[in-house]
């Protein structure tokens, strides 16, 4: 399929995004995770503010790598291939099938934990431990979506510059 100038313009700022994207969570990944997280930690954080902030940027770039990836990326990819785009399971569905990611169902789980970490840490320090002990878990997942991307980009020829 042929691309206009601006869809592919579009798809290569994207790829650029989600490269930072994943530099800056992988950053943050390693100074939140230099040990395990454990309920104890969730519980010190309303006492020590800098980890609060490294936890808050965790789960801000963690949730901000996904929707790119699914909510901005992969529809745009999939028009792009002339490929119909449709409800966010059918699109994560053909995302599988075409080799970018994994699992749909994984990816679903990471989303259901996405919104876990977001909405119910305050109240329960064992949900938060547990929560971003998997979300760094989920991060090689996150970054195999992105390497997909990137290389199924560069394959088909769809050049884009490295951040």
């Amino acid at each position: 399929m042929k691309l206009g100038h601006e869809q592919l313009e579009r798809l290569r700022f994207l790829a650029r995004v989600v490269q930072r994207e994943q530099q800056h969570l992988l950053t943050t990944d390693q100074r939140v995770f230099n040990e395990p997280f454990t309920p104890a930690r969730a519980r010190d954080l309303a006492e020590k503010v800098d980890e609060a902030e490294r936890v808050e940027a965790f789960v801000s770039r963690f949730g901000r790598l996904q929707d790119t990836l699914g909510d901005k990326l992969l529809p745009l990819y999939l028009e792009a291939l002339g490929e119909h785009v449709g409800a966010a399971i059918d699109n994560l569905d053909r995302a599988e099938k075409l080799g970018l990611m994994p699992s749909s169902d994984d990816w679903l789980a990471m989303r259901k934990l996405r919104n876990q970490m977001v909405h119910e840490y305050i109240e329960d320090p064992v949900t938060l431990a547990d929560a971003l002990q998997t979300g760094h878990e989920f991060v090689p997942t996150l970054q195999s979506v992105v390497q997909a991307f990137l290389t199924d980009m560069r394959a088909r020829g769809w050049t884009i510059a490295e951040t």
